[in-house]
Protein backbone atom coordinates (compact mmCIF):
# COMPACT_ATOMS: atom_id res chain seq x y z
CA UNK A 1 0.00 0.00 0.00
CA UNK A 2 1.13 3.54 -0.73
CA UNK A 3 -0.15 6.91 0.46
CA UNK A 4 -2.41 5.12 2.96
CA UNK A 5 -4.44 3.65 0.13
CA UNK A 6 -5.47 0.02 0.01
CA UNK A 7 -3.53 -2.45 -2.10
CA UNK A 8 -4.53 -3.21 -5.68
CA UNK A 9 -5.12 -6.43 -7.61
CA UNK A 10 -5.88 -7.34 -11.21
CA UNK A 11 -9.54 -7.77 -12.22
CA UNK A 12 -9.73 -11.07 -14.07
CA UNK A 13 -6.90 -11.89 -16.46
CA UNK A 14 -5.51 -8.83 -18.17
CA UNK A 15 -8.02 -6.46 -16.62
CA UNK A 16 -7.43 -3.16 -14.81
CA UNK A 17 -5.83 -2.85 -11.40
CA UNK A 18 -8.50 -2.21 -8.78
CA UNK A 19 -8.52 -1.69 -5.03
CA UNK A 20 -8.59 -4.98 -3.13
CA UNK A 21 -11.89 -3.93 -1.59
CA UNK A 22 -14.77 -2.37 -3.50
CA UNK A 23 -17.98 -0.60 -2.53
CA UNK A 24 -21.48 -1.95 -2.95
CA UNK A 25 -23.83 0.95 -3.66
CA UNK A 26 -27.20 -0.84 -3.38
CA UNK A 27 -28.14 0.49 0.05
CA UNK A 28 -27.67 4.08 -1.07
CA UNK A 29 -31.01 3.85 -2.88
CA UNK A 30 -33.11 1.02 -1.44
CA UNK A 31 -33.51 -2.08 0.72
CA UNK A 32 -31.85 -0.95 3.98
CA UNK A 33 -34.23 1.75 5.15
CA UNK A 34 -34.06 5.49 4.59
CA UNK A 35 -30.96 7.02 3.01
CA UNK A 36 -29.21 10.35 3.52
CA UNK A 37 -28.08 11.05 -0.03
CA UNK A 38 -25.61 13.76 0.98
CA UNK A 39 -23.88 11.30 3.30
CA UNK A 40 -23.91 8.66 0.59
CA UNK A 41 -22.27 11.05 -1.90
CA UNK A 42 -19.59 11.86 0.67
CA UNK A 43 -19.00 8.13 1.14
CA UNK A 44 -18.38 7.66 -2.58
CA UNK A 45 -15.71 10.37 -2.53
CA UNK A 46 -14.14 9.04 0.68
CA UNK A 47 -13.94 5.59 -0.85
CA UNK A 48 -12.11 6.78 -3.94
CA UNK A 49 -9.66 8.84 -1.89
CA UNK A 50 -8.85 5.71 0.14
CA UNK A 51 -8.09 3.62 -2.94
CA UNK A 52 -11.46 1.99 -3.56
CA UNK A 53 -11.94 1.92 -7.32
CA UNK A 54 -14.56 -0.81 -7.93
CA UNK A 55 -18.04 0.65 -7.51
CA UNK A 56 -20.94 -1.80 -7.82
CA UNK A 57 -24.55 -1.09 -8.74
CA UNK A 58 -27.37 -2.80 -10.69
CA UNK A 59 -30.41 -1.84 -12.69
CA UNK A 60 -32.72 -3.40 -10.07
CA UNK A 61 -31.50 -1.17 -7.22
CA UNK A 62 -34.25 1.36 -6.82
CA UNK A 63 -35.55 0.32 -10.25
CA UNK A 64 -32.67 2.20 -11.85
CA UNK A 65 -32.47 4.95 -9.23
CA UNK A 66 -29.10 3.77 -7.91
CA UNK A 67 -27.49 3.99 -11.34
CA UNK A 68 -28.90 7.50 -11.73
CA UNK A 69 -27.72 8.45 -8.24
CA UNK A 70 -24.08 7.49 -8.81
CA UNK A 71 -23.94 8.90 -12.35
CA UNK A 72 -22.56 12.33 -11.33
CA UNK A 73 -19.82 10.63 -9.30
CA UNK A 74 -19.04 8.36 -12.23
CA UNK A 75 -18.83 11.32 -14.59
CA UNK A 76 -16.54 13.27 -12.29
CA UNK A 77 -14.10 10.37 -11.88
CA UNK A 78 -14.65 8.25 -14.97
CA UNK A 79 -10.97 7.48 -15.63
CA UNK A 80 -10.25 6.66 -11.98
CA UNK A 81 -12.90 4.06 -11.28
CA UNK A 82 -14.05 0.64 -12.46
CA UNK A 83 -17.81 0.78 -12.88
CA UNK A 84 -19.81 -2.43 -12.44
CA UNK A 85 -23.52 -2.87 -13.01
CA UNK A 86 -25.88 -5.78 -13.62
CA UNK A 87 -28.93 -6.94 -15.55
CA UNK A 88 -31.34 -9.89 -15.32
CA UNK A 89 -33.76 -9.15 -12.46
CA UNK A 90 -36.91 -7.59 -13.84
CA UNK A 91 -39.31 -5.48 -11.80
CA UNK A 92 -42.78 -4.12 -12.53
CA UNK A 93 -44.20 -0.72 -11.61
CA UNK A 94 -47.64 -2.23 -10.93
CA UNK A 95 -46.33 -4.92 -8.57
CA UNK A 96 -43.57 -3.86 -6.13
CA UNK A 97 -43.01 -7.46 -5.04
CA UNK A 98 -42.52 -8.92 -8.52
CA UNK A 99 -39.08 -10.25 -9.40
CA UNK A 100 -38.60 -11.97 -12.76
CA UNK A 101 -35.41 -13.31 -14.29
CA UNK A 102 -34.59 -12.37 -17.90
CA UNK A 103 -31.50 -13.69 -19.70
CA UNK A 104 -32.71 -13.56 -23.31
CA UNK A 105 -30.53 -11.62 -25.80
CA UNK A 106 -33.23 -9.06 -26.66
CA UNK A 107 -33.61 -8.18 -22.98
CA UNK A 108 -29.84 -7.95 -22.51
CA UNK A 109 -29.49 -5.54 -25.43
CA UNK A 110 -32.24 -3.31 -24.04
CA UNK A 111 -30.95 -3.51 -20.47
CA UNK A 112 -27.46 -2.32 -21.35
CA UNK A 113 -28.83 0.68 -23.24
CA UNK A 114 -30.97 1.64 -20.25
CA UNK A 115 -28.02 1.32 -17.87
CA UNK A 116 -25.72 3.35 -20.11
CA UNK A 117 -28.33 6.10 -20.25
CA UNK A 118 -28.92 6.19 -16.49
CA UNK A 119 -25.20 6.07 -15.71
CA UNK A 120 -24.57 8.78 -18.32
CA UNK A 121 -21.57 6.94 -19.73
CA UNK A 122 -20.70 5.32 -23.04
CA UNK A 123 -19.12 2.18 -21.62
CA UNK A 124 -19.59 -0.12 -18.62
CA UNK A 125 -16.34 -1.54 -17.27
CA UNK A 126 -17.82 -4.74 -15.81
CA UNK A 127 -21.26 -6.00 -16.82
CA UNK A 128 -22.79 -8.83 -14.79
CA UNK A 129 -25.61 -11.25 -15.38
CA UNK A 130 -27.26 -10.76 -11.99
CA UNK A 131 -29.12 -14.08 -11.88
CA UNK A 132 -29.27 -17.14 -14.12
CA UNK A 133 -32.43 -18.33 -15.86
CA UNK A 134 -31.87 -22.04 -16.56
CA UNK A 135 -34.56 -21.91 -19.26
CA UNK A 136 -32.28 -19.79 -21.46
CA UNK A 137 -29.12 -21.50 -22.78
CA UNK A 138 -26.14 -19.98 -21.03
CA UNK A 139 -24.17 -19.81 -24.29
CA UNK A 140 -26.96 -17.72 -25.79
CA UNK A 141 -26.90 -15.20 -22.94
CA UNK A 142 -23.13 -14.95 -22.72
CA UNK A 143 -22.95 -14.71 -26.50
CA UNK A 144 -25.20 -11.64 -26.36
CA UNK A 145 -23.02 -10.17 -23.62
CA UNK A 146 -19.91 -10.85 -25.69
CA UNK A 147 -21.45 -8.89 -28.55
CA UNK A 148 -21.67 -5.88 -26.22
CA UNK A 149 -17.92 -6.15 -25.69
CA UNK A 150 -17.32 -6.23 -29.44
CA UNK A 151 -19.54 -3.15 -29.81
CA UNK A 152 -17.51 -1.27 -27.21
CA UNK A 153 -20.42 -0.86 -24.80
CA UNK A 154 -18.91 -3.16 -22.19
CA UNK A 155 -15.27 -3.90 -21.34
CA UNK A 156 -15.45 -7.07 -19.20
CA UNK A 157 -18.10 -9.63 -18.34
CA UNK A 158 -19.22 -10.99 -15.01
CA UNK A 159 -21.71 -13.50 -13.61
CA UNK A 160 -23.47 -13.68 -10.27
CA UNK A 161 -24.74 -16.70 -8.32
CA UNK A 162 -23.59 -19.38 -10.76
CA UNK A 163 -22.13 -22.81 -10.09
CA UNK A 164 -18.62 -23.87 -11.01
CA UNK A 165 -19.93 -25.82 -14.00
CA UNK A 166 -21.88 -22.80 -15.23
CA UNK A 167 -18.85 -20.57 -14.82
CA UNK A 168 -16.75 -22.95 -16.94
CA UNK A 169 -19.45 -23.14 -19.58
CA UNK A 170 -19.74 -19.37 -19.81
CA UNK A 171 -15.98 -18.86 -19.82
CA UNK A 172 -15.72 -21.12 -22.86
CA UNK A 173 -17.95 -18.71 -24.78
CA UNK A 174 -16.20 -15.51 -23.65
CA UNK A 175 -13.70 -14.81 -20.85
CA UNK A 176 -15.44 -14.04 -17.57
CA UNK A 177 -13.57 -11.49 -15.46
CA UNK A 178 -15.53 -11.71 -12.21
CA UNK A 179 -17.96 -13.86 -10.29
CA UNK A 180 -20.10 -12.04 -7.74
CA UNK A 181 -21.68 -14.29 -5.13
CA UNK A 182 -22.50 -14.14 -1.45
CA UNK A 183 -19.51 -15.16 0.68
CA UNK A 184 -19.12 -14.58 4.38
CA UNK A 185 -18.63 -16.32 7.70
CA UNK A 186 -22.34 -17.17 7.49
CA UNK A 187 -22.55 -18.05 3.78
CA UNK A 188 -20.05 -20.40 2.19
CA UNK A 189 -22.12 -21.95 -0.62
CA UNK A 190 -19.69 -20.49 -3.14
CA UNK A 191 -17.02 -22.90 -1.90
CA UNK A 192 -18.96 -25.92 -3.18
CA UNK A 193 -17.79 -25.50 -6.78
CA UNK A 194 -17.61 -21.84 -7.82
CA UNK A 195 -14.49 -20.79 -5.91
CA UNK A 196 -12.37 -23.69 -7.21
CA UNK A 197 -13.57 -23.03 -10.77
CA UNK A 198 -12.80 -19.32 -10.45
CA UNK A 199 -9.28 -20.13 -9.28
CA UNK A 200 -8.78 -22.50 -12.21
CA UNK A 201 -9.99 -19.94 -14.77
CA UNK A 202 -8.37 -16.80 -13.34
CA UNK A 203 -11.76 -15.26 -12.47
CA UNK A 204 -11.84 -12.68 -9.68
CA UNK A 205 -14.32 -13.53 -6.94
CA UNK A 206 -16.34 -10.53 -5.74
CA UNK A 207 -18.14 -11.45 -2.49
CA UNK A 208 -21.35 -9.54 -1.86
CA UNK A 209 -22.82 -9.27 1.65
CA UNK A 210 -19.46 -10.18 3.22
CA UNK A 211 -20.78 -8.74 6.49
CA UNK A 212 -23.94 -10.84 6.46
CA UNK A 213 -25.99 -7.75 5.60
CA UNK A 214 -24.77 -6.15 8.83
CA UNK A 215 -25.68 -9.05 11.13
CA UNK A 216 -22.04 -10.09 11.54
CA UNK A 217 -21.15 -6.62 12.79
CA UNK A 218 -23.72 -6.69 15.57
CA UNK A 219 -25.59 -3.79 13.97
CA UNK A 220 -28.86 -5.60 14.74
CA UNK A 221 -29.86 -8.78 16.54
CA UNK A 222 -33.37 -9.35 15.18
CA UNK A 223 -34.46 -7.66 11.96
CA UNK A 224 -38.13 -7.88 12.91
CA UNK A 225 -37.55 -5.91 16.10
CA UNK A 226 -34.54 -3.71 15.39
CA UNK A 227 -35.02 -2.47 11.81
CA UNK A 228 -37.48 -0.19 10.06
CA UNK A 229 -40.47 -1.50 8.13
CA UNK A 230 -38.88 -0.62 4.77
CA UNK A 231 -35.82 -2.78 5.44
CA UNK A 232 -35.88 -6.01 3.41
CA UNK A 233 -33.77 -7.91 5.95
CA UNK A 234 -37.01 -8.50 7.86
CA UNK A 235 -37.89 -11.02 5.17
CA UNK A 236 -34.63 -12.98 5.23
CA UNK A 237 -35.06 -16.16 7.27
CA UNK A 238 -31.80 -16.08 9.20
CA UNK A 239 -32.32 -12.60 10.64
CA UNK A 240 -35.59 -12.94 12.54
CA UNK A 241 -37.16 -14.95 15.36
CA UNK A 242 -35.54 -18.12 16.63
CA UNK A 243 -33.10 -18.17 13.71
CA UNK A 244 -31.78 -14.73 14.64
CA UNK A 245 -31.39 -15.78 18.28
CA UNK A 246 -29.45 -18.89 17.26
CA UNK A 247 -27.25 -16.98 14.84
CA UNK A 248 -26.49 -14.12 17.21
CA UNK A 249 -24.94 -16.66 19.60
CA UNK A 250 -22.54 -17.72 16.84
CA UNK A 251 -20.86 -14.30 16.87
CA UNK A 252 -19.01 -14.76 20.16
CA UNK A 253 -15.77 -16.00 18.50
CA UNK A 254 -15.89 -13.01 16.15
CA UNK A 255 -16.08 -10.61 19.10
CA UNK A 256 -13.32 -12.47 20.94
CA UNK A 257 -10.96 -12.30 17.95
CA UNK A 258 -11.82 -8.65 17.36
CA UNK A 259 -10.87 -7.78 20.94
CA UNK A 260 -7.55 -9.62 20.59
CA UNK A 261 -6.68 -7.65 17.44
CA UNK A 262 -7.96 -4.31 18.69
CA UNK A 263 -10.40 -4.46 15.79
CA UNK A 264 -14.15 -4.48 15.21
CA UNK A 265 -16.35 -7.45 14.42
CA UNK A 266 -16.82 -6.05 10.90
CA UNK A 267 -13.07 -5.95 10.34
CA UNK A 268 -12.64 -9.54 11.49
CA UNK A 269 -15.47 -10.75 9.23
CA UNK A 270 -13.98 -8.94 6.24
CA UNK A 271 -10.43 -10.06 7.02
CA UNK A 272 -11.70 -13.66 6.95
CA UNK A 273 -13.17 -13.13 3.48
CA UNK A 274 -9.93 -11.55 2.24
CA UNK A 275 -7.91 -14.51 3.50
CA UNK A 276 -10.02 -16.96 1.50
CA UNK A 277 -7.91 -15.73 -1.41
CA UNK A 278 -4.97 -17.66 0.01
CA UNK A 279 -7.04 -20.77 0.67
CA UNK A 280 -8.26 -21.01 -2.92
CA UNK A 281 -5.42 -19.34 -4.77
CA UNK A 282 -7.58 -16.68 -6.38
CA UNK A 283 -8.20 -12.95 -6.29
CA UNK A 284 -10.92 -11.89 -3.87
CA UNK A 285 -12.39 -8.36 -3.85
CA UNK A 286 -15.31 -8.06 -1.39
CA UNK A 287 -17.80 -5.22 -1.86
CA UNK A 288 -19.29 -4.38 1.55
CA UNK A 289 -21.94 -1.72 1.23
CA UNK A 290 -22.29 1.32 3.44
CA UNK A 291 -23.75 4.80 3.27
CA UNK A 292 -21.41 6.36 5.84
CA UNK A 293 -17.78 7.39 5.46
CA UNK A 294 -16.93 6.29 8.99
CA UNK A 295 -18.12 2.76 8.29
CA UNK A 296 -16.33 2.71 4.96
CA UNK A 297 -13.00 3.57 6.60
CA UNK A 298 -13.65 1.02 9.33
CA UNK A 299 -14.28 -1.66 6.71
CA UNK A 300 -11.09 -0.78 4.84
CA UNK A 301 -9.17 -1.39 8.06
CA UNK A 302 -9.81 -5.09 7.45
CA UNK A 303 -7.29 -5.07 4.61
CA UNK A 304 -4.56 -4.47 7.22
CA UNK A 305 -5.51 -7.36 9.51
CA UNK A 306 -4.08 -10.88 9.27
CA UNK A 307 -5.97 -13.52 11.19
CA UNK A 308 -3.88 -16.22 12.83
CA UNK A 309 -4.36 -19.96 12.27
CA UNK A 310 -5.91 -20.08 15.73
CA UNK A 311 -8.36 -17.32 14.78
CA UNK A 312 -9.31 -19.12 11.59
CA UNK A 313 -9.89 -22.36 13.50
CA UNK A 314 -12.34 -20.59 15.81
CA UNK A 315 -14.24 -19.13 12.87
CA UNK A 316 -14.30 -22.29 10.75
CA UNK A 317 -17.39 -23.98 12.27
CA UNK A 318 -19.68 -20.94 12.18
CA UNK A 319 -21.24 -21.33 8.71
CA UNK A 320 -22.22 -24.93 9.37
CA UNK A 321 -24.26 -23.88 12.41
CA UNK A 322 -26.22 -21.00 10.85
CA UNK A 323 -30.00 -21.33 11.08
CA UNK A 324 -32.12 -20.29 8.10
CA UNK A 325 -31.53 -19.80 4.38
CA UNK A 326 -29.96 -16.76 2.73
CA UNK A 327 -33.25 -15.87 1.02
CA UNK A 328 -36.89 -16.85 1.59
CA UNK A 329 -36.81 -18.26 -1.95
CA UNK A 330 -33.50 -19.89 -2.85
CA UNK A 331 -34.55 -20.97 -6.36
CA UNK A 332 -32.52 -18.26 -8.12
CA UNK A 333 -29.30 -18.95 -6.26
CA UNK A 334 -26.40 -21.12 -7.34
CA UNK A 335 -27.10 -23.39 -4.37
CA UNK A 336 -30.38 -24.50 -5.95
CA UNK A 337 -28.48 -25.76 -9.02
CA UNK A 338 -25.53 -27.45 -7.34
Amino acid sequence: MTDNKIATVELGRGGPRIGVQGLGCMGMSEFYGDTDQASARETLETALAAGVTLFDTADIYGSGANETFIAPFVGAHRDEITLATKFAIERRDDDPHYRGIRNDPAYIRQAVENSLRRLDTDVIDLYYMHRRDPAVPLAESVGAMAELVRQGKVKQLGLSEVTGAELREAHAVHPIAALQSEWSLFSRDVELSAAPAAAELGVTLVPYSPLGRGFLTGAFADAGKDLTKNDFRQFQPRFTGDNAKTNAALLEPVRKIAAAHGATAAQVALAWVHQRAQVYGLTVVPIPGTRRSSRLLENLGATRITLTPEDLALLEPIAGQVAGDRYPDMSSTSTARE
